[in-house]
């Protein structure tokens, strides 16, 4: 991965498709999120991401916030991406195997970002990729072998 992306990759054991439909559905991105930020998606959003979909969620990180996300990657069950105004994205991957579980990658891409410069001197990166390993485990738990 590039110098402005953080990323890590867990198996679980279950289809892309199942995974895919939790990521596309904003309402179930709380139940995911190991940051702690997430807290529920905005109403009047879309119950289900397609790309150039926007939609709001409502976050906490030291004060309670709102966020507007946009699709900007969209692959069926494969490849889902989205940024909000600063412009960086979070991604995830979804690479099916051949036993039935799927490889999920997620990224922090702040390669996109208005200021890169400014989200590589914080300490977003590693909080992120430490947030990225937390909603990866609970994914794998939502997922038991």
């Amino acid at each position: 991965m590039g110098s402005r992306q953080v990323s890590r990759t867990a198996i679980v054991a279950t289809t892309p498709e199942k995974i895919f439909g939790l990521l596309a559905d904003p309402s179930q991105h709380p139940l995911i999120d190991g940051s702690g930020t997430v807290r529920a998606a905005q109403p009047g959003g879309p119950d289900r991401l397609s790309l150039g979909a926007t939609f709001g969620m409502d976050m906490k990180l030291g004060p309670s916030y709102k966020i507007l996300n946009t699709v900007v990657e969209f692959e069926e069950d494969r490849l889902i991406a989205w940024r909000h105004f600063n412009g960086h994205r979070w991604r995830w991957r979804l690479e099916p195997l051949d036993d039935g579980r799927t490889e999920v990658t997620e990224t922090f891409d702040w390669s996109t970002a208005k200021f890169p410069l400014a989200i590589t001197l914080s300490p977003f990166p590693r909080k992120n990729a430490q947030g990225i390993e937390k909603t990866l485990a609970r994914l794998t738990e939502l997922f038991p072998a």
